[in-house]
């Protein structure tokens, strides 16, 4: 009997679900040269309306991450799909920086269930040495609505006329995954559809506990190096993906050139991410084979391809576009093959109950470290340039590598912890 394949349809929701969560972020930052031009706005200002999704998101991260470890991966993820989806389609009536700035503080604060949520999903449906592709399954969806995002948002403009009904028809997406998403998604013991044998494998490989035990308080978690190494890494790490994700249109523009001439360009980055989770995820999957431990596994990869960031500074001394697009594409490739990682290691390192709140904790980490870069990315734009920017995003993701290295590696007498997983 053929081993069933439940598990994957999930995932693949999971991938359905970060693509639309892109496609509704990247609406607005498509848009923001048509945007900056009709309200007159400086970067700073543009800055300010990214600041506020921001805000919520990083708050969001850790409480949405403590609510799915409440509530569950199935009601939490499709209500926190319905929020954001009805923020997104309400965007299309704001008027000015203030609504703006309103209407993307409810859209991060919505969004900010997704990476906890998917996390949780895979931690309970995979083994883990089937959870890095998983997760690079899931994040890459990131990847490929940036990607997706400027050709569709970009049609719909010029095919309206206006920029307001292209929030409303990219905002229709999240509905109709809602429907598959509840259809589909249940706990693997009580799943309609699942077969023993699958059941049998994805219990075989998973870390002690169950999506039904309690969830583990924050001031608990933050007692464990571990989750500071999660926290501090993405804080270090993550600006980058978000320089590109929310600036690279404005970037482009600022060294002369003009988004639709530049389009095939764009999306390169993007892709080169998507290609990076599953090259990550494919080489700690090699690694675990050959019997590596799990931890261990994922740190090699973090040690190979986030120094390899460096290559990024080029961008700031080059006037070839060519060139600028290709040391992007290598810096969002290594990028994404650490930040899969990062993603799989609260459920290789925690018990499950806690899985969802680690996630939103280093979702947190995350946030503020982008709530300050995206700060300064507009400041120091608008009064020098954004070379001193790239070199900065160059440099941090080795400090995140160094500082998860340190952090993450296991100590004698932990695999004795009641919420620590062998890793």
């Amino acid at each position: 009997m053929k081993r069933g394949r439940i598990r994957w349809w999930i995932a693949g929701l999971l991938f359905a679900s970060t693509v639309i969560n892109y496609i509704d972020r990247q609406t607005f930052s498509v848009l923001s040269p048509v945007l900056k031009a009709e309200y007159k706005w400086t970067n700073t200002d543009l800055a300010s309306v990214l600041i506020a999704f921001r805000i919520a998101y990083t708050i969001g991260q850790s409480v949405s991450g403590r609510l799915l470890d409440r509530l569950g991966t199935r009601v939490g993820l499709a209500c926190s799909v319905t929020f954001y989806t009805a923020v997104a389609a309400l965007t299309s009536l704001a008027s000015g920086l203030g609504s703006f700035r309103a209407f993307r503080f409810l859209l991060g604060a919505g969004e900010s269930a997704n990476w906890p949520g998917a996390t949780k999903a895979v931690a309970e449906w995979f083994p883990a040495r089937e959870r890095g592709f998983a997760v690079a399954l899931f994040d890459s969806g990131s990847s490929i609505g940036g990607a997706v995002a400027p050709f569709l948002v970009l049609g719909l403009y010029h095919g309206f006329g206006s920029w307001r009904p292209v929030f409303l028809v990219t905002a229709l997406l999240g509905f109709v995954w809602i429907i598959a998403w509840l259809k589909l998604y249940h706990p693997p013991e009580l799943h309609p559809a699942i077969g023993a044998e699958e059941l049998a494998h994805v219990r075989a490989g998973q870390s002690r506990g169950t999506a039904g035990e309690p969830a583990v308080r924050w001031i608990q978690l933050l007692r464990y190096r571990q989750t500071w190494g999660l926290i501090l890494g993405r804080l270090l790490l993550d600006p980058y993906w978000f320089l590109v994700a929310e600036w690279f249109a404005i970037y482009l523009l600022s060294r002369g050139f003009r988004l639709e001439d530049s389009m095939m360009g764009f999306w390169a980055p993007f892709l080169a991410a998507d290609l990076g989770n599953f090259s990550g995820a494919a080489l700690s999957s090699w690694f675990i084979r050959r019997g590596w431990p799990t931890g261990k596994a994922r740190r090699t990869v973090m040690v190979l391809f986030g120094p390899s960031m460096l290559a990024l500074a080029g961008a700031a001394f080059t006037s070839s576009y060519v060139i600028l697009i290709l040391l992007f594409a290598w810096a969002s490739f290594a990028y994404a093959a650490c930040s899969t990682m990062f993603l799989a290691l609260p459920a290789d390192v925690f018990h499950s109950s806690a899985v969802a709140s680690v996630s939103g904790l280093s979702g947190t980490g995350a946030g503020i470290g982008v709530l300050i870069s995206t700060y300064l990315i507009g400041v120091v734009s608008d009064r020098a340039s954004f070379q001193p920017i790239v070199l900065a995003a160059s440099v941090m993701p080795c400090v995140a590598v160094a500082t998860m290295f340190v952090l993450l590696r296991p100590a004698r007498g932990e695999k004795q912890n009641p919420l620590l997983c062998d890793y």
